[in-house]
């Protein structure tokens, strides 16, 4: 099988990266469904709603994940994310009932967005986990790679669905089509063989597990300097539901097919991120920051689209840096995590990654609100130019790294001390063979 989907050979892991795709263009479907009610339907075009609805959404990350990281280093992985699965499978098809009886309001929308928070932010950890359970550790970038291309194959899929159903019967129906597509994430994993799982042992019950996870990361300066600019280029710079629906809607008038469509050029440049990050055998810190300072660039020019044309091909490069970045730094994090710590490392990174979003989602949207969509996409730019800036200069001057330009390929070469040790030791060593060379011809002179 091609090297970028090797890990489809493992019969336990192309299960799960069935099941997932499917399940994951139902979730990508109800969100568009759910920000194109707020929007439209419950309210007057207002940003700060769809705001607030994504931040109810993400808010349990920022309470609970610490707790759902040491949750998924103790328990069955698989049995925990059955549970998970099934109840966001019945909160969409609660949605889509109340939604179609219509009797929805407002408040009814904030509180299933906070359900379904709840749900997902006992999963993220333990589904981290469990995908390194499914294959061998050599294989777990490319594992990483490949469910970030299902995440955003079913983008490609989900958000162009969404907006043709709605358009043709409301929003109702397609929250009722995600709660159905969990099933197939469900039947997957009961149908995987136990047998042939890679063994983790699960930690103990004990005091401190969170304050050791926290003390585990503060150690690691790679990790923290990838937990800041996913933190805060995802606060500000990741609130793509809400943007694309401000663009979409106010700034180029157009209807729910043009903004399922946005979400779906997105995932064109997401999914060349993702195969490329499947590709790629190692990661490091240097491609999450350079990747930051690309996002930035791309996310400028999408603000600066003047036609809803162009908006849309300046969408395509916004999608794959902003991939490129998050497998780079999960698949460096998970990679480097020691087995044991390695749920509540990942719950302390959806922490930062997707915990931060209650914060920036109000923000954006208020700013978008106030000063236009433009604003919002703006304001996230300058983050990530400025979280990326900031990490690059503090990364040379403390892990004393030598950064040169060629005119030739690679024309940016990133040189670690043990490098240059290495690179040194090798020319002192052409130097003496030298000498050596120079004195032998001297003795051999008449």
């Amino acid at each position: 099988m091609n090297q970028t989907f090797r890990s489809l050979s493992i019969p336990n892991y192309r299960l799960w990266f069935v099941g997932a795709l499917v399940s994951n263009i139902g979730t990508w479907m109800q969100r568009i469904a759910q920000d194109w009610l707020v929007l439209t339907v419950l309210t007057q075009n207002s940003g700060v709603a769809v705001g607030i609805t994504t931040g109810l959404q993400f808010l349990p990350f920022l309470l609970f994940s610490a707790w759902a990281g040491v949750i998924a280093d103790r328990v069955d992985q698989r049995r925990l994310l059955i549970v998970t699965q099934s109840a966001a499978g019945a909160l969409g098809l609660g949605l889509g009932a109340l939604v179609l009886s219509g009797h929805v309001q407002l408040w009814h929308v904030y509180a299933f967005a906070f359900a379904l928070g709840c749900v997902t932010a006992l999963d993220a950890p333990a589904r981290q986990v469990f995908v390194a359970k499914l294959v061998p550790v050599e294989n777990l970038p490319n594992a990483v790679g490949l469910n970030s291309a299902s995440f955003n194959g079913a983008r490609l899929i989900g958000p162009a669905s969404a907006g043709f159903i709605i358009a043709l019967a409301g929003t109702g129906w397609v929250f009722i089509i995600n709660g159905l597509t969990f099933i197939a994430a469900i039947v997957a994993l009961v149908a995987m063989k136990s047998a042939t799982m890679q063994e983790m042992k699960r930690v103990p019950r004990s005091p401190g597990q969170i304050r050791e996870g926290i003390r585990y990361v503060k150690s690691r300066a790679d990790i923290v300097v990838i937990m800041v600019i996913v933190s805060v280029v995802s606060t500000f710079g990741f609130n793509f539901q809400l943007t694309s629906a401000l663009m979409a809607r106010v700034e180029f008038g157009r209807g729910p097919s043009d903004y399922g469509i946005i979400g779906s050029v997105l995932a064109i440049g997401s999914v060349a991120g993702a195969l490329m990050a499947a590709h790629r055998e190692r990661v490091r810190v240097r491609l999450v920051i350079a990747s930051a300072f690309a996002f930035a660039v791309a996310s400028l020019a999408t603000a600066l689209a003047p036609t809803f044309t162009l908006y849309l091909i300046a969408c395509v490069p916004l999608g794959f840096f902003a991939l490129t970045m998050i497998t780079a730094a999960n698949a460096t994090i998970q990679t480097t995590t020691e087995p044991a710590m390695r749920g509540r490392v990942m719950a302390l990174y959806m922490l930062v990654f997707v915990g931060a979003t209650p914060i920036g989602s109000p923000i954006v949207g208020f700013i978008g609100e106030e000063f236009g969509a433009r604003w919002a996409i703006g304001i996230g730019s300058i983050a990530a130019f400025a979280v990326a800036l900031a990490a690059a200069a503090w990364s040379i001057r403390h892990w004393d790294l030598e950064v040169t330009y060629h005119l030739h390929r690679p024309r940016i070469r990133v040189l670690y001390p043990h490098h240059r040790a290495a690179i040194e030791a090798e020319r002192e060593e052409a130097r003496q063979h030298l000498r050596n060379q120079q004195i032998e011809d001297i003795s051999n002179q008449p």
